[in-house]
């Protein structure tokens, strides 16, 4: 693994969509870059999905990361907002799968237990790990900070999965 690979991590929202970028060689984090994509909230849902898709796509072209990462939607007790946050999650999905990128999918207590090491945190957790994984990282936002977490939470799934990929074909090669 002498390969540094750029991950883009995205906490979708229809008011605020968070960005987080890093370069992963081996298992040091490097921080790229984050921000906040905001839609106008008094604009029409497809303008406002619009803004979303037009900044997360000049983000994804200017960073050019090789693979993207989007955390699932919960389901919370107003069905309408669900159901917005779904379509802008639909945008966040979209965007890095039009750029050609694998997108992988965590959950929200996924990211948590990856970067805090256990599935339930507050927000101040996430930030205080982001800032120890990766001293130099900065955001704007609490959406910025918690899609730089997804990003380290595929930085750690990748690389186990791609080990595992290894081994079982260097045994496939030995036996």
């Amino acid at each position: 693994m002498n390969e540094t690979i750029r991950i883009i991590g995205i906490d979708p929202g229809l008011r605020r969509t968070g960005w987080g970028i890093i370069d992963v060689l081996g298992n040091s984090l490097r921080f790229v870059g984050s921000g906040t994509v905001l839609s106008d909230g008094k604009a029409e849902l497809a303008t406002r999905l619009c803004q979303l898709h037009d900044g997360l796509s000049q983000i994804v072209h200017g960073q050019m990361p090789h693979e993207a990462a989007v955390e699932q939607t919960f389901v919370n007790k107003d069905a309408v907002a669900t159901l917005k946050l779904g379509q802008a999650r639909g945008v966040a999905l979209l965007v890095p799968a039009l750029a050609g990128l694998q997108v992988a999918e965590y959950a929200p207590n996924a990211v948590k237990k990856a970067v805090i090491g256990v599935g339930h945190g507050d927000k101040k957790q996430i930030h205080m790990m982001v800032r120890v994984l990766m001293p130099k990282a900065t955001f704007d936002t609490d959406d910025a900070a918690d899609a730089l977490a997804i990003a380290i939470c595929h930085a750690h799934h990748r690389q186990s999965v791609t080990g595992r990929m290894a081994a079982a074909l260097a045994m496939a090669k030995a036996g």
